[in-house]
């Protein structure tokens, strides 16, 4: 039974493709075509960054926002929680990403990231020899450009997919989105 579908099948299928006269009725130049245009929106979203965002090589909130939302993270940020943490000179920008955390610090440059990041103990994420910061849970530090981020979390699997989200690096000068 199932070779004979196989068969009507491959049968339909030569058929179709061994017409030597297109139908005129399914003929694409004979249906007339209404002219598509683009909206502003959709021209202006598709060519350009926003200028909020920029695309210059360094890590933007929006960026890592809009990265971390293409990873499939529902971000949503935790407002008043910047408090300096010990052995950063910039204040986080603090996410939930689920049932995981992450706190994003921003650089003027990648010289900036490295001077903190040199003084850290990089399993504890602070000052060496100081109990961590970030409570019960490890936390994975992680940097890329002018960025540095902790995150905190119970699942390997979100970590991973934080980790990559973030190390794939910055939008760059001339990328599409």
């Amino acid at each position: 039974m199932k070779n004979l579908w196989a068969l009507l099948v491959l049968a339909v299928s030569l058929a179709a493709c061994s017409s030597s006269k297109p139908d005129s009725s399914t003929d694409s130049s004979t249906i007339p075509m209404a002219p598509v245009q683009a909206s502003s929106s959709t021209t202006e979203s598709a060519s350009a960054p926003s200028p909020d965002c920029p695309h210059n090589g360094k890590w933007a909130l929006c960026g890592i926002e809009r990265r971390l939302k293409q990873s499939g993270f529902v971000v949503k940020r935790v407002e008043g929680d910047t408090a300096l943490r010990a052995g950063f000179s910039v204040r986080p920008a603090v996410y939930t990403l689920g049932r995981s955390t992450v706190a994003i610090f921003l650089y003027k440059d990648s010289a900036a990231v490295s001077r903190d990041v040199m003084k850290l103990d990089t399993l504890t994420a602070g000052p060496p020899g100081k109990p961590s910061q970030w409570g019960d849970t490890p936390p994975t530090l992680v940097r890329s450009a002018n960025m540095a981020a902790v995150i905190i979390s119970q699942s390997a699997r979100q970590i991973e997919r934080a980790i990559n989200a973030l190390t794939a690096g910055p939008p760059q000068a001339g990328s599409p989105r």
